[in-house]
């Protein structure tokens, strides 16, 4: 049983050809595909939020995200996906700590 060759319907009989388990699977993935589509509405609303963060500087408000880098970094994660290893600087606490620690 292969519920996918019925994605595409060409031709009114080839909705007939269709078994109620197979129904079932098309709606259940139709569904599916409906709650994806929300994620991804609400992740690109959550995001233009964080896009548009501000921050209390002595008396002016600033961006938080100094450019786009820090916002989003592209090639960090194209060499994760691809399998390098990211090496992340670390911040003046860690540095302090490890220095202390050797």
């Amino acid at each position: 049983m292969n519920a996918f060759r019925y994605l595409d319907f060409k031709r009114i009989e080839d909705v007939n050809d269709v078994t109620l388990n197979e129904y079932q699977l098309l709606m259940k993935a139709y569904a599916l595909k409906q709650v994806d589509k929300q994620y991804e509405m609400h992740m690109q609303a959550w995001v233009n939020q964080q896009a548009k963060a501000t921050k209390q500087k002595g008396k002016k408000t600033v961006p938080y995200f100094k450019d786009f880098k820090q916002f989003f970094d592209y090639e960090a994660q194209v060499e994760q996906i691809m399998g390098k290893r990211i090496v992340k600087k670390l911040d003046r606490r860690k540095q302090i700590l490890l220095k202390a620690n050797s």
